[in-house]
Order: structure tokens, then sequence, then C-alpha cells
């Protein structure tokens, strides 16, 4: 019978002191769980105030460029109303002037006029440009954008620009058409009397005034093709002056 105690009592030590080691080992297990879950909280307040931090900097900068941005628009605003009134006494000061002086309109729309049509007539380079440059002046002149003054000095400049033209050489570019279809290609200028052209596809030719018309006729005489092509190669190497022998395709003969 004792013995049987001496058994349940041992039995009992063991049983508690299992449980015992496995309550301490629960509890140090918590523990460290808590102190883990506390780094990890510390560490995410952290991070929290340092995104506090970096936005608040952000914001900062963002208002600094925002205010930035009003201010140089309301300079630019300022500027443009400055330009407007600047504008305004200078339209004033231009008609006041145009009015105290002798009436030119009448002379400088006269010449303008004859001019363009001299330019329509004559050989077929860069006539649209030049045209529109005529008009752009009696424009100006006619909203007194320009003074009288400025408008006929403009006309003589175009006058002039007119004149070199009818003794230049050079190689230019512009549209021309052929076939119904337009195109760019590369222009060959003699002076006002002959006009070569060198298509994108290699095709050339020259202008020929049928009539009151000029077209561009294209060349299929080998010899004639050498001929232009020699010319349109030395144009690009910057050689204008020298002997060249060339199909004949003076523009001021009327070919029927």
């Amino acid at each position: 019978m004792i013995t049987n105690q001496k058994k349940i009592l041992l039995s009992l030590a063991v049983s508690t002191l299992f449980s015992s080691s496995l309550l301490a080992k629960s509890n140090e297990e918590i523990v460290q769980s808590i102190m883990k879950l506390r780094g990890e909280v510390e560490t995410l307040y952290t991070q929290i105030d340092e995104n506090k931090e970096y936005y608040k900097a952000q914001m900062k900068s963002l208002s600094m460029q925002s205010a930035d941005s009003e201010a140089q628009i309301n300079r630019q605003k300022t500027a443009i109303k400055l330009a407007e009134s600047e504008l305004q006494k200078i339209q004033t000061k231009i008609a006041n002037t145009s009015a105290n002086n002798v009436e030119l309109k009448p002379l400088i729309n006269n010449a303008i006029a004859q001019l363009g049509i001299s330019i329509q007539k004559g050989i077929p380079f860069q006539v649209d440009a030049r045209v529109n440059s005529l008009q752009k002046i009696k424009t100006q002149l006619d909203l007194n954008e320009i003074t009288q003054e400025r408008a006929l000095a403009m006309l003589w400049a175009s006058y002039e620009d007119t004149i070199r033209l009818t003794k230049e050489i050079g190689l230019f570019k512009q549209q021309i058409q052929l076939n119904d279809k337009k195109f760019l290609a590369k222009i060959a200028k003699i002076g006002s009397v002959m006009m070569y052209f060198q298509a994108p596809d290699e095709r050339v030719g020259y202008v020929s005034k049928v009539g009151t018309e000029y077209k561009y006729k294209v060349v299929s005489n080998p010899d004639d093709i050498k001929k232009i092509t020699a010319l349109f190669d030395a144009l690009q190497k910057q050689i204008r002056t020298g002997y060249f022998t060339l199909p004949n395709a003076l523009v001021l003969m009327e070919n029927k």
C-alpha cells in the first residue's frame, strides 16, 4: 500500500515538473513573440515618421513650385499687357504719321500690282512665295501695321530682288508638276532665261514657254540628259563659272 502511494506521488511530481517545463517554455515563447512584435511596431512607427517627413517635404516643394508658377504666369500676363499697350501706341503713331504724310498708298498698290504681274508672267521660279510676299506688304499697309515709307522700302527691296534673280545662277528646290503630279525637285536657274529641273526619280528636263504658260518638259535624248546632269553636278559643287553645253531651253522662246 505504501509502495503504491509512493508511485502515485512520484507520478504527480513528474507530471508537475513536466507541466512546469511546458509552461515555462510557453511563457518564454510568448515573451519572445511579444518582443518581436514590439520591434516590428517600433519599426513601423519609425517608417511612418519618416514617411510623414518625406511627404511634408514633398508638399512644401510642390507648394513652392505652385507659387513660383503663379508668379511666372502673373509676370507673363503683365508682360503681355505691356506689349499690347506698346503695340497700340505704335499703331496709333503709324496712323498719325501716315495721315500727316503725302498719300503714297495708290502709288505703292499700283507698284505691287505691276510687280506681281511681272513675277507671274516671268520664269516660274518660286512664284507663289514671291507673290505672297508682295501681298503681305499690301495687307500690312492696309491694316496700318506699317507706315507708307516702310511699305515703299520693302517694295523697293522686292524690286531689287527681282532684278538680282535675272542674273543669278544657282541650285534651288521647289515644287513642279509633271503629268498632273506635283513633287519637290531640284532647280538649276540660269538668270531669268533658262531653268532646268531634276526630279527625285532622276528624270531631267527644262522649262519651256508655250503661248502664255510655262511647261516642264522631260528630256529623253541621252546626250541632253548627260549635259543637264553635268550642270546639276557642277552647281552642287558650287561651280558657277565655266563652259557648259546645254540643251536650248530659253524660256523667252515660244514653242508652237
